[in-house]
């Protein structure tokens, strides 16, 4: 094997706009995580094309981006039909003739029942929303992405996806779906100089899931409910996701990166600042 760096990996000219020229889509873009992506990967140069489903929303992103000098058209899009992914690939494709980035973001917990309530209804509906419409977007920009030999895909799942949920087992089930997707889908598609990655948030605040509103006295309360010590902010992940989406982690595919500030690592332990150590029985706090 030849010792010599390989012409195809370059040097990070501008650290400041690492994903500059670069055409991303993000789906659920208009708010949360996928709001602070969109602007964030604005700020760094990419062309963003905004998927949302909510046209307020999609609106004000679009102007928010466009105000501070960046690039973006939002599409009012709901991915879990098809004939909408289509819409939203004719439009990229046809305007740009490629696509690098594809943030698939969107998901949600509801409906949130017991599972002995829930029903084949319910099942199909977490199906839409948490896993079938990421095969869907997929399939529908990968063939560009193949044709150009490049591409960076990075799905939002959740750390449930990674771990024991006791909240909802059909939703745990979707988003390990979705990382075992990601997975697999990075084995098959490296060689086309295609890399794919996940990011399982947990506690971050959006409007999706607000952990502000009834704890707004938690402060001293979240040193114990994540290691880092404080509440995840849309940012946060964003972050993550322009690492994975930039040239900055060309040697990286494969990998479910949780975004949850230690939740996963402590691994439902607990720090009792009553009796100043772990535990993993909450009602010993």
């Amino acid at each position: 094997m030849s010792s010599q760096q390989p012409s195809d990996v370059t040097p990070i000219e501008d650290w400041n706009r690492l994903l500059d020229g670069k055409v991303a889509v993000v789906t659920g873009g208009g708010d949360g995580i996928g709001g602070a992506t969109s602007r964030l990967f604005a700020e760094h140069g990419a062309l963003v094309e905004i998927a949302e489903i909510d046209p307020e929303r999609a609106e004000r992103k679009r102007a928010e981006i466009e105000a501070a000098g960046g690039t973006v058209r939002a599409h009012v899009i709901d991915v879990t039909k098809q004939a909408d992914v289509d819409r939203l690939a004719e439009l990229v494709l046809g305007t740009h003739g490629r696509i690098d980035v594809l943030i698939n973001n969107v998901g949600d917990y509801r409906p949130l029942v017991r599972f002995e309530d829930s029903s084949v209804e319910s099942w199909d509906a977490m199906y839409a929303i948490n896993l079938q419409h990421f095969f869907a977007v997929t399939r529908a920009f990968i063939g560009s992405m193949k044709q150009h030999h490049y591409g960076s895909i990075v799905n939002v799942h959740s750390v449930e996806g990674l771990r024991g949920y006791p909240g909802e087992p059909v939703y745990g089930a979707m988003k390990a779906a979705v990382a075992h997707f990601t997975t697999n889908l990075a084995v098959n598609m490296g060689r086309h100089g295609i890399r794919v990655n996940a990011i399982g948030p947990d506690l971050t605040q959006t409007p999706q899931v607000d952990y502000l509103t009834g704890f707004e006295d938690a402060d001293h309360l979240w040193p114990s409910w994540a290691p880092v010590g404080r509440l995840g902010w849309p940012e946060d992940q964003a972050r993550v996701a322009l690492f994975l989406a930039s040239d900055m982690s060309g040697y990286v595919t494969g990998h479910n990166i949780p975004v949850d500030g230690g939740t996963k690592a402590g691994a439902g332990w607990f720090f009792s600042p009553t009796a100043r150590r772990f535990v993993n029985r909450p009602k010993t706090l």
